[in-house]
């Protein structure tokens, strides 16, 4: 059997604990009772970026990110994920740089919107992620249709997600204000929905969105799982190919 070990870089610990969690019961799905693939973890607080997100300075989160990246590595990772969408950013600038592959959370959302069929897509996340392209460029690859929130709801979406769910406060009426959206996507002809934020699958899941939903943390866990027993090993590439590991 082959088991590569699995780096996870969060960035904020909420996603990053359901992440882990979610590849834990992965591995006992394909490896049996108490398995899974030996899994490392940074957690670099993810404060000490904040400022530098809302100044679009690329430098000091790229540094924290590839700090993450060389920790893992160094504790003996044979590839990393971070379930953190909007870190993508940042992680595509860089991932030149990096000591070991990773594998790109669109490249794993992207795979199971082609698998049922879907053509148009509605994406939440934080404002970074729903207005820049890491989701836009993915889709568009592969002939997908982008349909985001209006810029009033991608604002309060956006504080929701740090002021809120960061920190592990769910509210009855954030939870009602994200099935409201959902809702107002699928009326513009959304088919699904990506949770593009480590968070959001806390509040919405299967039972209470309108559409069927995208979890990116879980779906991204399940596929570094299976990657990691699978007999693939990816050299040539920073992005890891989940072509080939199918």
């Amino acid at each position: 059997m082959t088991n590569k070990k699995i780096g996870i870089v969060m960035h904020s610990y909420e996603g990053g604990a359901l992440c882990y969690t979610t590849a834990c019961k992965r591995g006992v799905e394909l490896l049996g009772p108490h398995m899974h693939p030996t899994i490392l973890m940074s957690s670099i607080p993810m404060g000490l970026s904040m400022e530098a997100w809302e100044n679009d300075d690329y430098n000091v989160i790229s540094f924290h990110l590839m700090e993450g990246i060389q920790q893992v590595k160094q504790s003996g990772a044979d590839f990393f994920i971070c379930p953190d969408n909007t870190a993508h950013i940042v992680l595509e600038k860089i991932i030149g740089d990096v000591p070991i592959p990773g594998i790109h959370i669109a490249d794993v959302v992207c795979n199971e919107i082609l698998s049922n069929g879907w053509q148009k897509v509605g994406l939440l996340g934080t404002k970074w992620t729903m207005e820049g392209e890491i989701y836009a460029s993915a889709l568009k690859r592969n002939w997908l249709e982008l349909i985001t929130p209006e810029p009033t709801d991608r604002l309060k979406i956006n504080d929701i997600i740090f002021e809120e769910l960061c920190n592990g406060i769910f509210k009855e009426v954030s939870i009602n204000f994200f099935i409201n959206v959902i809702t107002k996507l699928k009326r513009e002809g959304a088919e699904c929905v990506i949770l593009g934020c480590t968070e959001i699958p806390l509040i919405i899941n299967t039972n209470n969105s309108p559409l069927p939903i995208l979890d990116s943390t879980r779906l991204l866990a399940k596929k570094a799982v299976e990657y990691a027993v699978s007999n693939t090993h990816e050299t040539s590439k920073q992005w890891i190919d989940l072509s080939k590991s199918n």
